[in-house]
């Protein structure tokens, strides 16, 4: 069971870009944390996509 989220911080899920633009089955998700205070736009990170075998940019949905 997660943690209650403590004063700005939100649990956010990063999602694969580029899988959903080649068709590839599957989707590659990440759950992280961000400060909504500090950081007002989506999050984008470099992480591992295990269905392409490969680092893509994955971004924050809502």
């Amino acid at each position: 069971m997660a943690k209650k989220a403590k004063g700005n911080r939100v649990q956010v899920i990063l999602e694969c870009t580029e899988q959903r633009e080649s068709g590839v089955p599957g989707i590659s998700r990440y759950i992280t944390t961000k400060n909504k205070k500090n950081t007002t736009d989506r999050l984008e990170r470099k992480k591992y996509n295990p269905y392409l075998q490969k680092v893509t940019v994955h971004r924050e949905i809502k």
